[in-house]
């Protein structure tokens, strides 16, 4: 276990990062879920209305899930298989599947480090990119899929309270053209990036993103079974 996983296994005090009064569901997008892979979702109204009406039972639950998850879905968005050879679809954050609009708030105090509108089909619509210390440990946490006006206002440094609401969960298309959904992602070390950051590896990286961004549920504490 890294470092950093210890810190975060025994922090105590993380602020929720969505305060819906929905249930979860955990949600499986990977190839043994025959619902996904009998049909064509590459139209993200279908897909949207699959997601809320099939999987969350209409919207009577908040979706979550997919970390370190092979994901079928990625099969049919280009931005994932450019690489033809090496195709990403592990899945290295947690997804939270709600409506468009539904506030997202700061686990811990935080520092903007970046931000961008990552503007392609199938990519991260608005991101946000915070900075936390604990116990002297810098590292970061993504969220992909926000609203465009998530964005105003911000400048890198800005400082962000632990439970403060920073942004709201966007829609499509403006969202990468996803159903509704936050993609939250906790990483050691951005390197260079800036406002972006491999949120799907391929098969034969995995190892290193899993290693380099730890399982989000460390932050979330959302029960494994629900």
């Amino acid at each position: 276990m890294s470092k950093l996983q210890e810190i975060l296994e025994k922090h105590e005090d993380f602020a929720p990062i969505i305060q819906s009064a929905k249930p979860f569901k955990k949600l499986d997008f990977s190839a043994s879920n025959g619902a996904l892979t009998s049909r064509d979702l590459s139209e993200t109204s279908v897909f949207s209305k699959f997601v809320f009406d099939e999987m969350l039972a209409g919207n009577t639950f908040a979706g979550i899930g997919g970390y370190g998850e092979n994901r079928f879905i990625y099969r049919q968005r280009k931005h994932f298989s450019e690489n033809k050879e090496q195709p990403r679809s592990i899945h290295v954050g947690t997804d939270i599947w709600t409506d468009a609009g539904e506030p997202v708030y700061t686990p811990l105090n935080a520092t903007v480090h970046s931000f961008a509108f990552n503007d392609h089909y199938g990519d991260y619509g608005p991101t946000i990119i915070l900075s936390h210390k604990l116990e002297n440990v810098m590292f970061f946490t993504l969220y992909g899929h926000l609203s465009l006006t998530s964005l105003d206002g911000l400048y890198a440094g800005k400082n962000i309270s632990a439970g403060q609401n920073f942004a709201t969960i966007g829609p499509y298309p403006e969202n990468g053209d996803w159903p509704p959904h936050l993609h939250f992602q906790v990483i050691g070390n951005m390197g260079n990036y800036k406002g972006d950051f491999p949120g799907v590896s391929s098969i034969q990286d995995q190892e290193h993103y899993l290693n380099l961004c730890p399982d989000p549920n460390l932050i979330l504490r959302i029960a494994e079974n629900c």
